[in-house]
């Protein structure tokens, strides 16, 4: 098989989510490039990335750029055409935009071999089981006043999920934050697992400050309570809080989570899967963690993710953060609280093309 063609386009959907029905997007957006590996076969594998922001055009540039050098490739030869991707890029790595792009690549090729081979990723990549817990994110966020988190999250529970996240990190006091963890948690019950993202927003003695006084709401996790590249601050507030920290998303590349296991900074590792580098980079901090006897957790693209978690022995939990979701004609089931691996070759998806081009920036 070569890869004899490629088809990037850049995106914008309305940056809106259905787990808040009752809060409008306004006029707000969200970029996403999107990628095609066609070949010789006539199989078309896709990839996806976003976080470009201001410099999204930059990035679709980037994602044309590096699936240019496919052409002619073997793309089931995953490390042989990410490593001439590297290669061909020079020093303009290992993060930012090189590694949002290549991410879209990986992700088209292990696509590709899926389909090739007539099994979904996830079977590909371990097969551990069918289908995942899930969690909703997005709904319960540090903008929102207190009533609205305590509603949002009886819907969510109404709604089939047993996992749910809010975020905290904007109280200029203390009490405060936990008022907003106390008021979710009497919500939505003692036997939901709730996560608490901060989002990097406080130092290390805050995180353990506020992290004690919240520990009596038996909080799932707390995510993100410090900067990302701070191990040795993370590893403190670990160690001196009950609650397991979660953090990584942030992160480029393989690299830093071995600082971060090394350095006892997480109890749970979170994969982003367009900073990590794809999914064979994924997969090789998956194998990390679980040396340490540590699980992981995905951040965002759950349609994808889903395969990724459900190959490991290790994998807790996908975020379901349905943001990208109306870009595919079918995205995974979500059946009581679990996310179900599509049962179809490759990653199970296929492009909506009307709402493609609905929304396509020329």
């Amino acid at each position: 098989m070569k890869v004899t063609h490629v088809t990037t386009r850049l995106v914008r959907t309305p940056a809106d989510n259905p787990l808040t029905p009752d809060l409008p997007a306004g006029s707000a957006t969200r970029d996403f490039v999107t990628l095609e590996l066609g070949t010789d076969q006539g199989l078309v594998g896709i990839g996806l990335t976003f976080f470009g922001g201001a410099l999204s055009g930059a990035l679709r540039e980037a994602v044309a750029g590096l699936a240019g050098l496919t052409v002619g490739e073997d793309p089931l030869r995953v490390e042989a055409v990410t490593a001439k991707l590297r290669q061909a890029a020079g020093s303009s790595g290992p993060g930012g935009i090189f590694t949002l792009a290549l991410s879209a690549v990986d992700m088209a090729c292990w696509d590709l071999k899926g389909k090739a081979l007539g099994q979904p990723v996830a079977r590909l990549l371990g097969g551990h089981r069918d289908r995942v817990p899930t969690y909703a994110s997005g709904a319960l966020m540090r903008p929102q006043p207190v009533d609205h988190l305590a509603k949002t999250g009886r819907r969510l529970r109404e709604m089939g999920f047993r996992q749910m996240k809010m975020q905290c990190g904007a109280e200029a006091l203390p009490a405060r934050e936990v008022e907003r963890v106390r008021v979710t948690r009497e919500a939505v019950g003692p036997d939901v697992d709730l996560m608490c993202d901060i989002n990097q927003l406080w130092r290390p003695e805050q995180a353990i400050d506020i992290g004690r006084r919240i520990e009596e709401q038996h909080l799932f996790w707390l995510e993100d309570p410090t900067t990302c590249d701070d191990f040795q601050g993370l590893a403190r507030i670990a160690d001196a809080l009950a609650t397991p920290v979660a953090a990584g998303e942030y992160v480029y590349g393989i690299s830093p989570f071995r600082q971060l296991l090394e350095h006892r900074s997480v109890d749970i590792a979170m994969i982003d899967l367009l900073r990590v580098g794809g999914i064979t980079q994924w997969m090789k901090v998956a194998g990390m963690a679980e040396a340490y006897n540590l699980p992981v957790v995905s951040h965002l693209v759950p349609e994808i993710h889903v395969h990724l978690i459900a190959a490991v022995p290790n994998g807790l939990t996908v975020e379901y953060m349905p943001w990208s979701l109306r870009l595919f004609e079918e995205t995974p089931a979500l059946e009581q609280g679990m996310l179900v691996v599509p049962p179809r070759p490759g990653l199970g998806l296929a492009f909506d093309k009307q709402a493609i081009a609905r929304h396509e920036v020329k």
